[in-house]
């Protein structure tokens, strides 16, 4: 996919899901990844991934350079959490361009929020995550994480110009990593990385998508 398929894209919502029944694991279990709890919810659900998601993480961390890690931020994201946050940010774009059609709406906002019937982070498939050092701090990539287009200047597109050439050379050593790993990107969101989900299936021409919206009550 050379150019940006958005999530609201009908391809997208074209692609097949044979849910494989893979459970979710907290990534927390074995430590192996920085767990930041910025997005922690009342349910501990932000810091659940599919298994194989999991697996690749630590395999892509385990290339990095010597000193660095992967910083885990949100992963599983219930599909109700998913809904508010794609309404909010339908709702301040309604506010701001009046003169928008709901579609335009709904095109403009999955650039940064998935539509909850596609979400990957809500069939436990993707994640958020960004690069740190032995130290826990966060390295510099360009823009805050989830920094929408609008605040940013499109600089939270992952293949953005106009960032610096530390950030853009963090944004290719992580990416390196995690595209070598089996993931995906969201090319509008630096920091969103899937792997089994519909965009990933579209990204990679995968017949199918293994994972499925879940619910968190049925991980194992």
């Amino acid at each position: 996919m050379s150019e940006i398929v958005l999530m609201s894209d009908p391809k997208v919502a074209a692609i097949s899901v044979v849910e494989c029944g893979e459970r979710l694991t907290d990534v927390r279990r074995d430590g192996s990844l920085l767990v930041d709890t910025r997005k922690q919810d009342p349910a501990d659900a932000f810091a659940h991934l599919r298994v194989g998601v999991l697996e690749r993480l630590i395999k892509a961390q385990a290339t990095l350079p010597r000193g660095l890690r992967l910083m885990f931020v949100e992963g599983y994201r219930p599909p109700s959490l998913q809904r508010e946050y794609f309404e909010e940010y339908a709702g301040r774009l309604r506010t701001d361009h009046a003169d928008w059609s709901a579609e335009q709406i709904h095109s403009a906002t999955s650039r940064y929020v998935s539509p909850p019937e596609i979400a990957p982070h809500s069939a436990g498939a993707a994640v958020d995550l960004t690069l740190a050092d032995v130290y826990g701090r966060e390295l510099s990539m360009g823009t805050r994480m989830n920094a929408d287009p609008e605040e940013s200047e499109g600089a939270c597109y992952t293949h953005a110009r106009n960032i610096s050439d530390e950030a853009h050379a963090n944004r290719e050593l992580m990416g390196t990593a995690l595209t070598a790993a089996g993931l995906v990107n969201y090319p509008t969101e630096w920091w969103h990385w899937s792997f089994g989900d519909r965009y990933w299936a579209l990204a990679t021409g995968a017949a199918v998508a293994h994972y499925g919206p879940k619910e968190i009550g049925s991980h194992g």
